[in-house]
């Protein structure tokens, strides 16, 4: 049944308006709080020249141009620099718990971090595809009108229309990223196994949604460009 009415046009514009609200004070908080996502500008300025030879490391898992060489990994090319760093820094200190990429940062300094990230920054993004599947249309919804019943606000009011992040608030672009990273990083919120989201923003989000909603916004986002 197709329904298209002005009363329902009109409830989606609110249940997205409100969204839009519910994420912007989530945002604000992060910054009345002073989170590690909003810290100020601590001066250091990335090498990009530099970073990528210091990315020769990074290349059996995530492709000397960012591009991951298995769908597990994240694509790197055109994530944002501060959103790179703060990654770095949150795998080093163990805020962010992976025991491989603990091996990788650790030696890593403030510098090599920013280096890294600047490296990376300036690479082409990926263009992914989404998979021809009926839950396209269910992920795109979502991650632009959010769930209004469940209060889960639009992915887009942080991560932007078209996937591209927010670099200042150290948000990271999802446009072209790979489903099955976007997968297991979700269920990773939903289940605390990941906890180094400002004031829970990701975890409260994720452990509202279902698996099909997971995997309907994994591939969407794979196939935005």
């Amino acid at each position: 049944m197709h329904i298209n009415t002005p009363n329902l046009h009109a409830a989606r514009q609110r249940g997205f308006l409100n969204n839009m609200i519910i994420a912007m004070l989530l945002a604000g908080a992060g910054v009345l709080f002073g989170t590690t996502a909003f810290a100020a500008d601590d001066g250091i300025v990335g090498d990009a020249a530099a970073g990528e030879a210091k990315a020769a490391v990074c290349a059996a898992c995530h492709g000397i141009d960012g591009e991951a060489l298995q769908a597990e990994f994240p694509n790197l090319a055109g994530q944002g620099a501060g959103y790179i760093a703060k990654q770095l820094a949150d795998y080093k200190s163990g805020e962010r718990e992976n025991a491989i990429m603990l091996g990788m940062a650790a030696q890593l300094s403030e510098q090599d971090m920013a280096d890294l990230g600047a490296y990376f920054e300036s690479q082409p993004a990926i263009k992914g595809i989404a998979e021809d599947r009926q839950d396209l249309k269910l992920g795109e919804s979502i991650y632009r009108g959010g769930i209004t019943d469940a209060k889960i606000p639009a992915c887009m009011a942080c991560h932007g229309p078209s996937g591209e992040g927010n670099p200042a608030a150290k948000w990271p672009a999802l446009a072209g990223q790979n489903s099955a990273y976007i997968t297991e990083t979700l269920n990773h919120f939903r289940s605390q196994a990941r906890a180094n989201d400002p004031n829970e923003m990701m975890r409260n989000v994720a452990r509202r949604l279902g698996d099909d909603e997971i995997a309907a916004i994994a591939n969407f986002l794979q196939g935005l460009n």
